[in-house]
């Protein structure tokens, strides 16, 4: 994959990072702190889960989303 994915779900207050394919994705493991690392059947981590994105931040309005392409 040549890309980053980014989601943010607001009703569950997580985001995911995707710097692998999300199909791929063959087991979750939490790595402490509120991140989860996702990774493919070989075990290469390919995403990120970060769990109480606005909470850990402190916001208490919907997060503004900027995406820049360098």
């Amino acid at each position: 994959m040549d890309k980053v994915i980014v989601y943010y779900h607001k009703e569950s207050d997580t985001m995911d990072i995707w710097f692998g394919n999300p199909k791929d994705e063959h087991i979750c493991e939490e790595a402490g702190e509120g991140i989860i690392l996702k990774k493919d059947k070989d075990g290469k981590v390919i995403g990120i889960e970060k769990l109480y994105v606005a909470k850990t931040l402190g916001i208490k309005q919907p997060l503004p989303v900027e995406v820049i392409v360098a």
